[in-house]
């Protein structure tokens, strides 16, 4: 019998199956893509905190960037921001994942790729892998298998029901005198509940859009393709014939309430573990992953009421204000309301508020 049986290999998942192993327990870890650095679908945007606090590869991660650019709807009169201290950095997440895989397996972490979750089937769990379907006991089970999780669902947990949809493009960009910058477009119309974006690093560019699939005008990807004939911050970049694509769901319910029960946990996007306001998930997933293996340890070792104490919805509670600007947001529909909210992103109030949120010092609350 396996001692923790981790669903996903994400960042989350990886992480909390390398602490565990680390620990000295026995993980098993699957994944159905076949190749880690396949189907990507985050960003790859690290905060300050999260780099001050977890050990990431340096070769992993693009130049650091200091300067985001807001824009209204029409492009025109862009509020900038620019703080004094390194705030993002971009992860080159393929090789990252790599990295973080190579750790997992040194610490005994066995992962099966091209594994299937299939459910759990009495006091077993069944997986479907490259030889067909097989049956695996473990004393816990971790889901780490996105927003639609369906460990949540066997376990009877909370599910994700808010969810914008995302899609983006990556590819290299030539230098540029320009510093690295975040530029972030409010337009109800190209991305309805959210932000169009393009991060330009001097190595790579991301442009996106990312919103509620049901208010899209013509659909997400449409709104991309838009988007990208006018994207700002690319002037001195040509978009190659073959770029990655990425997307997917993004929960921004906030952090589920029940995300723990007598045989296991939800950690990551499966847990919620998202900014409601910023859809930032890499912070919280590694530190909501930390102390998922803190409370699967000590019911390894004989404690199994420690996992009442990984409460959702008592962490919860620290994200009532970003909640709030989450409904705000979500109640810009038109491109003449989020140009009526840059009137008051302008002024020294609004520019205060803004640089809270973008360069402030709070991160993903764990205890």
């Amino acid at each position: 019998m396996n001692d923790v049986l981790v669903v996903g290999a994400g960042l989350a998942g990886l992480h909390t199956a390398t602490l565990l192993a680390e620990q000295g327990h026995d993980v098993l870890l699957v994944e159905r893509r076949t190749n880690l650095t396949s189907a990507i679908r985050t960003t790859g945007i690290f905060v300050r905190k999260t780099l001050d606090d977890f050990p990431l590869p340096a070769e992993c991660l693009g130049p650091p960037i200091r300067r985001v650019v807001l824009y209204p709807p029409d492009l025109r009169r862009p509020v900038t921001l620019v703080s004094g201290r390194d705030e993002y950095r971009v992860g080159d997440m393929a090789p990252l994942y790599v990295a973080a895989a190579k750790r997992a397996t040194s610490a005994g972490v066995r992962i099966a790729l091209g594994t299937r979750y299939a459910g759990r089937v009495g006091n077993a769990f069944g997986l479907v892998g490259r030889h067909g379907p097989t049956q695996v006991r473990a004393r816990y089970v971790v889901g780490a298998d996105g927003a639609r999780s369906r460990v949540a669902r066997d376990l009877a947990l909370d599910r994700n029901l808010h969810l914008l949809i995302g899609a983006e493009e990556v590819f290299a960009v030539p230098g540029s005198d320009e510093p690295p910058t975040f530029h972030c477009v409010l337009d109800p119309s190209l991305a309805p509940g959210y932000l169009a974006w393009v991060v330009n690093d001097g190595q790579h560019a991301h442009v996106g859009v990312a919103g509620y699939a049901a208010r899209f005008p013509d659909g997400m990807r449409k709104a991309l393709e838009r988007f990208g004939k006018e994207a700002p911050g690319l002037s001195r970049a040509e978009r190659p014939v073959e770029v990655e694509r990425r997307g997917g769901p993004i929960p921004v319910g906030g952090l589920l309430r029940r995300i723990s029960c007598a045989d296991g946990l939800l950690v990551g996007d499966a847990a919620g573990a998202v900014s409601p306001l910023t859809a930032g998930g890499l912070d919280p997933c590694l530190r909501l992953s930390t102390l998922a293996a803190d409370v699967l340890d000590e019911a390894l070792r004989g404690r199994p009421d420690a996992l009442t104490h990984y409460d959702g919805a008592a962490l919860r509670a620290h994200f009532r204000g970003r909640l709030m600007l989450r409904r705000g947001l979500a109640q810009v529909r038109t491109p003449a309301a989020a140009s009526a909210a840059f009137k008051l992103l302008r002024t020294p109030l609004g520019q205060a508020a803004a640089r809270r949120i973008l360069f402030g010092d709070r991160s993903f609350p764990t205890s």
